[in-house]
């Protein structure tokens, strides 16, 4: 049992905090950019391509405007699927408040997991743009893995400060990739692979490597 007073944590927006983009800055000190973010994010859950033209018309600004508030079309969208993310992460690391060592890290990125394979527009956006979704969310040079990379970091290590798991022989962040390439293997099983996304053999497979 862990020895600590636990805290509950929104493991989706420590992402953000962890791995800052320039975007976000750009998010949080000016009204531009994030009202072109909201309308960018509103059309993509609605299922439609964010395209920078049509964007800046219907912002009544120019090209130059839109890039300069919210970056480019691979910014902006890297940042939209964090911002669809975090919940799903918060909400999961809620639900699993009452869980402690492995069980809680299950259940986080079982609830992660299933929720992003069951995502009606982030399964459009992979089979509209399957080359670019791998891309901005599975390198390691995307805002969007390292973040996850990150978040679940802190969840191993929390759970090693409170004595309730050990990732021995591996450290916090490296039991973390671990995790994390299990996730997008099994969420994007279809484009890597040409599998069914399988919520039910994710779990299993997290079940398995965190096993005492």
């Amino acid at each position: 049992m862990p020895s600590q007073e636990r805290t509950a944590h929104d493991m989706g927006t420590l992402g953000a905090a962890l791995v800052p983009s320039a975007l976000t800055a750009r998010l949080e000190a000016h009204p531009e950019s994030r009202r072109a973010f909201r309308s960018a994010r509103h059309s993509f859950i609605a299922g439609s391509r964010i395209d920078m033209g049509s964007l800046a018309t219907s912002l009544g600004v120019d090209r130059t405007s839109l890039f300069r508030w919210v970056g480019n079309r691979d910014q902006l969208l890297s940042e939209i699927l964090w911002s669809l993310a975090v919940p799903t992460l918060d909400a999961a690391s809620r639900a699993a408040a009452d869980l402690v060592g492995a069980a809680r890290i299950v259940a986080v990125l079982d609830h992660f997991t299933a929720d992003l394979i069951e995502a009606p527009y982030f399964r459009t956006f992979l089979t509209r743009e399957p080359a670019r979704a791998l891309r901005l969310l599975t390198t390691t040079d995307s805002d969007v893995q390292r973040r996850f990379v990150a978040v679940v970091t802190a969840l191993v290590q929390e759970e090693h400060d409170h004595g309730a798991f050990d990732p021995a022989p591996l450290a916090s962040e490296e039991l973390a990739r671990l995790l994390v390439r299990i996730s997008e293997s099994f969420t994007y099983a279809d484009l890597i692979s040409g599998d069914r996304p399988d919520p039910a053999r994710a779990r299993t497979t997290f079940e398995y490597v965190l096993r005492p």
